[in-house]
């Protein structure tokens, strides 16, 4: 894929709701494969889509890019050789050596774009529509939904916050839906009467205590007989105050990057994924892998050598 592809594919994954981060590489110094505005894509569990540069390149990437999305900090690297810029390093740029050959460098920014908070408002009534606005105030992905149809494709699931307020057309038809999905909120919109009612109804048709439970009425604060603003204020307030509370225990924006394999090459010092075309060679009961056949080949003429240094990763 070329640059624009990438930003194309970039932007159905956000839409999505896919945690990845976006690497483009800002600065190069030749020879280098990778060219200005060069962009790649970088999943959670290590995949690349795109193109920033060669294979010394983007084992240093792919780990910044994960790491990235881990904590959610961007990153801007320096991918040489610390002797090829001396003091002219940049406060905050990581340097990180790249192929031993090569005397091109690259300057890669890689930024990390999480999930936002999705809900999902099943309903259009007025309060429904100030809710949905003031949601996408906050950045947050809000989607108001009429019918069975639309919910559906709404895609709402466990990362979900589900509100239905439907005000008595479908009530108890949204909120059986809306329990299916899962979703990490589930409030009702109405009178405590009212969702006794619609609980009552939906236990009789066999739906489990333990989901019934888990649908908050009213939802958001009760604060009685108010405006449709306030109920929406109130709603918010309480999506917000759970959000809060999913970052403090960890469960918020950032996205946990199953752990990928990494070695460091003994010769330059460079980080490499092990596997067969990293050219290992074992020594002492220990398996090596290289970014290139110029450090394998000097691993192999005096391995005691690099193997008594400390590594340099």
């Amino acid at each position: 894929m070329d640059g624009w592809n990438v930003l194309q594919q970039a932007t159905e994954m956000a839409a999505r709701g896919e945690p990845f981060a976006l690497a483009t590489v800002v600065w190069r110094q030749g020879p280098s494969s990778g060219k200005l505005g060069s962009r790649a894509i970088i999943t959670p569990d290590g995949e690349l889509h795109g193109w920033i540069g060669g294979a010394c390149a983007e084992p240093v990437v792919i780990r910044a890019a994960r790491q990235a999305i881990e904590d959610g900090n961007a990153a801007l690297l320096l991918l040489g050789t610390p002797e090829q810029f001396g003091d002219a390093v940049p406060e905050g740029m990581t340097v990180v050596p790249i192929a031993c050959q090569s005397e091109g460098a690259l300057e890669i920014f890689i930024e990390p774009v999480l999930p936002v908070p999705h809900l999902v408002i099943y309903g259009r009534s007025p309060m429904a529509q100030t809710l949905a606005g003031m949601a996408g105030q906050l950045g947050w992905r809000a989607e108001l939904v009429g019918t069975e149809q639309e919910f559906a494709a709404a895609g709402a699931g466990p990362q979900s916050m589900v509100v239905v307020a439907t005000q008595g057309h479908g009530d108890e038809e949204a909120v059986e839906q809306a329990i299916a999905a899962s979703p990490r909120y589930l409030g009702l919109v109405g009178s405590a009467r009212r969702g006794a009612t619609v609980l009552g109804y939906l236990a009789d048709r066999g739906l489990p205590a333990e989901q019934l439970d888990r649908v908050r009425v009213p939802a958001g604060a009760d604060l009685g007989h108010t405006s449709h603003r306030e109920i929406a204020v109130a709603i918010l307030a309480e999506l917000v105050k759970l959000r809060a509370a999913d970052t403090i225990a960890g469960n918020g924006d950032a996205v946990a990057a199953p752990p990928v394999a990494a070695a460091v090459d003994p010769v330059c010092g460079m980080t490499v994924t092990p596997g067969p075309g990293a050219r290992p060679a074992e020594y002492q009961g220990v398996t090596y892998y290289f970014c290139s056949a110029g450090c394998r080949s000097r691993f192999d003429q005096d391995p005691a050598a690099y193997t008594a240094r400390e590594s340099r990763c």
